[in-house]
């Protein structure tokens, strides 16, 4: 019985002593640079979910707005050198001064939420948006 009893328990601390070295600490998130479009108390994860919305609302990837690094080296996120960064940042600020200043003054009186200009909006899907006729034809 006793030897039964010091197996269990040698089992169970070899278990735990397993499965903490499976669970490490996720490293901490990377430092941002260069944000001039969001709020500097965003996270790191906040940005990159922006981010994330913005390749599915544009239809693009990473380097559509971000330089393009050669493979195998790092991206560099913080600069500028592609063009397309600067009109994505005029971009981000038009949506919000236009959710700002028009859309929280419209009665939106069938739902409790206000409607919100996204990228969406326009680009839906596309990296340029398609012609107002093409749209006014949809409907």
């Amino acid at each position: 019985m006793k030897n039964r009893r010091y197996l269990v328990v040698s089992l169970m601390v070899i278990t735990v002593a397993f499965l903490s070295q499976s669970f490490k600490a996720m490293p901490p998130d990377p430092e941002l640079k260069n944000i001039k479009a969001f709020p500097s108390t965003m996270t790191y994860r906040q940005v990159d979910h922006e981010m994330d919305v913005f390749k599915v609302a544009l239809g693009v990837k990473c380097n559509y707005c971000h330089v393009q690094t050669p493979p195998g080296t790092p991206r560099d996120l913080a600069s500028d050198a592609n063009p397309k960064k600067e009109i994505a940042r005029a971009m981000i600020r038009m949506t919000r001064d236009m959710n700002e200043k028009y859309m929280s003054t419209i009665a939106h009186a069938d739902t409790a939420t206000i409607q919100a200009i996204t990228c969406n909006t326009c680009h839906r899907g596309a990296a340029k948006p398609a012609n107002a006729d093409i749209v006014l034809k949809e409907h």
